[in-house]
Parts: structure tokens; sequence; C-alpha cells
């Protein structure tokens, strides 16, 4: 591995007991990079790092899954292969590429998980080593900071709209990266999107960037906002809910379901909030006949079948990158996704940065 890099530039939690509520656990250092790489691994230099709001969970010590001590953070990034091992066959120097959130999740059929930034080493890093079966290839119109967002917010969003098809109504909760990305390949397959929110601005910014066919509903001013869901769907429910507050909507969400519809739970916002209605699931569920189902990210195959759609329609991303800022500002970044100030996603990128290690 001679004149590449010896060393890279990592962000680890620091296993502070006790945190403060307003500065998530990360220490910045500097790590040796190994001087051969395994047979199947590859070398990548990274562009951008997406953050999600599990990573502020996570370095905030609120993740409700253990995960391991002194971990690197975060699961979305973007980068270029810059070596291969002996053995490597699907891929190439400078081929872009991702690695996909779950390093056992390759087809969808297997047994075991492996999450990057729980069971191992995340992507807050300026280089990774990994081997190539976990890894799909990015579409070439993509900045990489667009392309970042693909591997965990955009994979969640491709599993979650699963069986929908033109002409179908999607209730989208949030204003997150997972949100717009659902919002986006809704409108891409045909379908017409309500978007709830507890804010008027944000919904109105949302309908700017993508058309006034979306319609907003605040749960804020709207507390049985499900009613108003039932209200736009004639009675009838949305086909499909991208389920993101957890106890405090789930229920509420099966009500504006339609009969035989599906709920895909993606995310659990409220925390403990709501568990009062929790009774109210089981009687719901099955008189609805609706299918209720977690969703985990993806395989790297679904990462592969995303990249591909991507690409076979050239849908671009530029539109729902809320901020980009340096690899170096990553604390003030996941504090910023912790607040909830996103819309859409925040990226930190490697371009302009100083030494790269090299031998």
């Amino acid at each position: 591995m001679s004149s590449l890099p010896t060393h890279r530039d990592v962000f680890r939690l620091t296993n502070d007991p006790n945190p403060t509520p307003t500065s998530p656990r990360l220490r910045f250092t500097t790590e040796p990079l190994p001087s051969t790489l395994p047979a199947t691994s590859v070398l990548i230099k990274l562009h951008a790092i997406s953050l999600n709001y599990r990573d502020a969970n996570i370095t905030f010590g609120k993740n409700p899954w253990p995960v391991r001590p002194d971990l690197i953070p975060c699961n979305d990034a973007a980068g270029t292969i810059i070596a291969t091992g002996l053995s490597v066959t699907r891929f190439a120097v400078g081929d872009r590429v991702a690695p996909n959130t779950d390093m056992r999740n390759l087809t969808g059929r297997e047994k075991e998980r492996s999450w990057l930034a729980a069971d191992e080493d995340g992507v807050c890093a300026s280089y990774l080593v990994l081997d190539e079966r976990v890894l799909a290839h990015l579409p070439s119109h993509l900045s990489f900071v667009e392309a970042s967002v693909l591997p965990c917010a955009g994979v969640t969003a491709w599993s979650a709209l699963k069986g929908v098809g033109i002409g179908n109504t999607i209730l989208i909760q949030g204003t997150g990266g997972v949100a717009m990305l659902a919002i986006k390949l809704a409108l891409a397959t045909g379908c017409r999107v309500i978007l709830s929110s507890s804010s008027d601005e944000k919904i109105a910014g949302v309908r700017e960037k993508f058309g006034d066919e979306i319609v907003g509903v605040n749960y804020k001013s709207l507390p049985e906002w499900h009613e108003e869901v039932l209200r736009l769907t004639d009675g009838a429910g949305v086909d499909c809910v991208v389920e993101v507050g957890g106890t405090a909507s789930i229920v509420r969400s099966l009500k504006c379901t339609r009969r035989g519809g599906f709920v895909s739970v993606v995310g659990y916002l409220s925390k403990d909030d709501g568990l009062e209605e929790m009774k109210e699931l089981l009687p719901l569920l099955i008189d609805r006949r609706i299918n209720l189902r977690g969703i985990n990210a993806g395989s790297v195959q679904d990462l592969s079948d995303l990249c591909a759609a991507v690409t076979a329609t050239q849908m671009r991303f530029d539109d729902i990158i809320d901020s980009a800022r340096p690899f170096e500002e990553a604390e003030e970044a996941i504090r910023y996704v912790w607040e909830g100030n996103q819309v859409g996603k925040v990226v930190l990128t490697m371009e302009c940065r100083g030494s790269d290690h090299m031998a």
C-alpha cells in the first residue's frame, strides 16, 4: 500500500458515563490503517457522511439498543475506492461506492445482523477498510453529498414504500431525511403524498420544493390528526404510512390506514409517550387487516436496487440537503440534528481537508 494513506482521522465515542444533555460524546483521534488489505477488502476514501437521528441518539447516549463501547458513530457515507485486496472481483480502483448499514444483511434472508455504529465501527472517518460484499456501486450522476444519503435513509425509505404503486396515497410523517427521501420516491412512483409535521413553516417549505399537490397536516394544531387524514381520503384511509413517531402516533396511524394497507415503522421519535394508547393497537390491527412492518434499513441488494432505480430515473437529491458541513464540525452537526433543526439531510464533507497521512 505504498503511496497510500497510513493513518486515518476518526471520531469515536468517549463513553462518558454522565454525558451532558447538550454535547455529544465524541473525541477526535488519528489511527493507523492496515499495511496490507485483506484479500476481499477495499480501501475507501470517504467524501461525504450523511447524518441520521440515530447518530444523535447514539452520541448522546439515548439509543434504545446497545452499542459497542468506544465505537465510531454514523452509518451513511459515500466514497471512492483507492486500493483493493488481491481477491476483489466486483470493484476496481476509482469506483464510487457506499457500504450497507447492516454488514450481515446481504440478501434480506440472513439470520444475523451487524449494524455499523452499533455492533461494529461506523463511518465517521476519513478512510474505511471494508469487505467488497457489503458495498454497492453509487449512481454516477450524483454528487458525493447527494449519494451519501442513500445507504441508510434512502434504503429505509425504499423499504418502507415496498408494495405501493401508481395512484396510492402515502402518509409521510416528519421532515427529516427518511421523510424527504420517501417523498421523492413516492412522487416518482406516481403516488399522492400527505405530509404530517408540527410546523406549518416546514410543511410550506416542503410544498414549495416538491409541489402544491403535497397536502400538509399539522399534528400539533390538530391533535386528532388521523381524522383529518381520513377526511382527505374520503374516509378510506391511506394505502401506506411511513411511521416515525412510535408509541405516540402509531395507533392514530393505524386508524387512518385503509383496510389491508401498510404501516411501515421506521422510527421512535416519541420515546415512551402514548403508551396508554397502545392497548388499542392489536384490536385495530386485526379489525383493519393492516400489515404492520418494522423497517430496519435493508440489504445490500436493496441498496443496489435503489441505486439502479435512481440511475434509471436520473433522480437528484440536492433539494433535500439541509446543509453540508466540514468533517471537523461533526459535534456541532450532530447537535443540530439532535435538536431537530434540520429539514432534510445534514452532511459532513471531506473536501478541502488537510493532510491525508500519506506514506
